[in-house]
């Protein structure tokens, strides 16, 4: 009966727990200076697809007003409902949502002036904040802030 031996190639091939742990600390410190970068460009998407968003609404609000002789809507809804026609404004089914999952809300004009207001609470859903919690209005917008 023959007992296997293995070659001196055959035994070297596992890693060493040396091996093992220069990889996990290079892991570390490329998730380090990666991960932090990543969640800072995923902050700045979401405000600006809320910039987007509001900017689009903005320009529904002011078709609808076009549309019917400077009167402004009550309320976002009609913007995706069908007039006679069968014209929707806003060619969706529902309103978007702001990227935290919001809805929008709508301010129309009061006693007869022409500034309405569209926007987003931020992240935190709540009036106020900083940062990601930053209110966005077409307001906010327009005076570049």
């Amino acid at each position: 009966m023959q007992t296997f031996q293995p070659t001196r190639s055959a035994r070297r091939s596992a890693f060493t727990l040396a091996e093992l742990m220069v990889v996990i600390v290079i892991i570390g410190l490329l998730a380090t200076l990666v991960v932090p970068n990543v969640v800072a460009k995923l902050a700045a998407a979401s405000s600006k697809k809320a910039v987007a968003d509001i900017t689009t609404i903005s320009g529904a609000i002011e078709e609808y007003t076009i549309n019917n002789n400077g009167r402004y809507p009550d309320s976002l809804d009609v913007l995706i409902q069908e007039d006679e026609r069968g014209y929707k404004i806003l060619n969706r089914d529902t309103l978007p949502k702001d990227p935290w999952g919001n809805e929008y809300y709508y301010e129309p004009p009061v006693g007869g002036g022409q500034n309405f207001i569209v926007g987003s609470y931020g992240k935190d859903g709540i009036p106020g904040g900083e940062g990601d919690n930053a209110d966005i209005t077409n307001v906010t917008i327009r005076e570049g802030s």
